[in-house]
């Protein structure tokens, strides 16, 4: 939003409207502000997100991941779109301290070992 972002939601997509999240040259020339500013913006969340991790004893964001009671739970919103919602199983906490709660080892690829990868190299 600070970098001229309107929430499209379609980053990922390369579809970016205002030229914020987009390779495209056409619509890359819509965007006001320079990267450099969206560098600086990014910056200055990661220094937030330390400074509130350490407020809370914490030195990594991999420390807090999993970590469900720290989530806090508001009362029952009484509203017609938040009917039918339940997140019971994110605030779910498996019994099972050895067990890693996020990403631990690389995933495996069918396509690393395709034929066009070493028709590549």
């Amino acid at each position: 939003i600070a970098a001229g972002c309107i929430m499209m939601r379609k980053c990922h997509l390369n579809t970016c409207p205002v030229g914020v999240a987009t390779q495209d040259p056409v619509l890359r020339k819509r965007f006001k502000g320079t990267p450099e500013h969206v560098i600086n913006f990014f910056f200055y969340v990661a220094e937030e997100v330390r400074a509130l991790l350490a407020e809370m004893g914490y030195t990594h964001l991999d420390q807090i991941i999993g970590d469900t009671e720290l989530l806090e739970k508001r009362a029952l919103i009484q509203h017609w779109k938040a009917r039918g919602l339940d997140f019971s199983k994110m605030f779910f906490k498996p019994d099972a301290p050895h067990e890693a709660v996020h990403w631990t080892e690389r995933q495996k690829h069918p396509i690393d070992d395709v034929l066009d990868r070493k028709l590549i190299e």
